[in-house]
């Protein structure tokens, strides 16, 4: 039952942060809500892939047009690290939780 509700309250949450056509509309200061939306961005990248910034970037610019700092976040809530200036996604329980 827990689960479920929470499930509606990140649904809803995404609603209100996302554009039908998926955009991001903009960014949060919001912990929670900051966390819930990179873990929807991260999800659609694949587990065990390379990606070169560039790539990376325009990935993200599909969202937003502020590749940057979502990339930034990426890395500061471990859900990807970069070497090299080549980003992977991390194992999901090494992402931060969303609180």
């Amino acid at each position: 039952m827990e689960s479920q509700k929470l499930n509606l309250e990140h649904k809803k949450i995404l609603e209100n942060f996302f554009t039908p056509d998926g955009r991001l509309k903009n960014h949060t200061s919001t912990e929670k809500k900051k966390m819930i939306v990179l873990h929807h961005i991260a999800r659609l990248l694949e587990k065990g892939r390379k990606y070169p910034e560039k790539e990376l970037n325009e990935f993200i610019q599909s969202f937003h047009d502020d590749y940057a700092t979502i990339r930034r976040e990426l890395i500061i809530g471990s859900i990807m690290y970069r070497e090299n200036s080549i980003y992977e996604l991390n194992p999901r329980e090494m992402w931060a939780d969303i609180v």
